[in-house]
């Protein structure tokens, strides 16, 4: 069953500016007190691969879905439209009860026939983030559910973004990090390694990821917060393929089906050429 109710729609947009400039406002917590290390603080010299993260996610679990897609609307709706998906077909196929999917999926004034789109205009997206927040209907599909995972959670605080922040999976994503308040603000610790020369290119330097490091704190724990990004991937995986559950399933007793049939074409055989020398 859903939970909470949806925030309202108004407020994502400012939120997703107001977040993350409060946070980086405040200072490291001092010595002491110090705020919980984010996933992957350490040493000083200990490297986070953050590159080989997994989503995890499961098609087959109905609840993640329901969260999913509660979260979705709650944080992402504001910018992003689902436009292929519509509301009376996500209810139907997530099992939630119609008064839930008006309640907490369904923006006010909409049909929940209708299409799952977002009422921030082309022109506001273009005028606020420099480009039009892009429709989320395939991008599990395009970029793959592990890359969704790893943007929704590397996300770190840079004063010379527009946004306060920048993304290590997307770098220069004109993005904000619309859940920090959850996953609270990080800092990005980066060293300088050498380039050596190549042919006709000098030798250089660049800036390589280390480990982050928590500037503020967030409302969820580590383990809550990854399960949150979860569920919304889980969501999108879903949307990008709403028939892919059922596929999966079918495609077990398919495979089975190939075994039993192969097995008796097999004796099948060994009966028409028992004769034959």
């Amino acid at each position: 069953m859903l939970k909470q109710p949806a925030m309202l729609r108004a407020l994502l947009i400012q939120v997703a500016f107001v977040v993350p400039t409060i946070a980086l406002a405040q200072e490291p917590t001092a010595a002491g007190g110090a705020a919980p290390a984010a996933e992957g603080a350490g040493h000083a010299d200990q490297h986070v691969d953050w590159s080989h993260w997994t989503a995890g996610n499961e098609i087959n679990n109905r609840d993640s879905l329901q969260r999913g897609a509660r979260n979705f609307v709650a944080y992402c709706s504001g910018c992003h439209s689902l436009k292929y998906s519509r509301y009376s077909r996500v209810g139907q196929d997530l099992s939630i009860p119609d008064e839930q999917l008006e309640q907490f999926i369904v923006p006010p004034g909409e049909s929940k026939n209708g299409y799952m789109l977002t009422t921030l205009s082309t022109a506001d997206g273009e005028a606020w983030f420099g480009k039009a927040p892009p429709d989320l209907s395939l991008i599990a599909r395009a970029k793959g559910t592990d890359y969704v995972f790893r943007f929704l959670k590397t996300f770190y605080a840079d004063p010379n973004s527009p946004t306060g922040v920048n993304n290590l999976a997307l770098p220069g994503t004109a993005m904000p990090h619309v859940l920090s308040d959850l996953q609270g603000v990080n800092a990005g610790v980066f060293r300088e390694v050498e380039v050596p020369a190549h042919g006709d290119v000098p030798a250089s330097t660049k800036a390589e990821f280390v480990r982050f490091e928590r500037y503020a704190p967030g409302k969820l724990s580590e383990a809550q917060y990854d399960e949150v990004v979860r569920d919304i991937v889980n969501f999108l995986d879903y949307v990008g393929e709403p028939a892919k559950a059922r596929r999966i399933s079918i495609g077990v007793w398919v495979v089975l089906f190939l075994f039993a049939f192969s097995g008796i074409a097999y004796l099948l055989k060994q009966e028409y050429w028992k004769d034959v020398k």
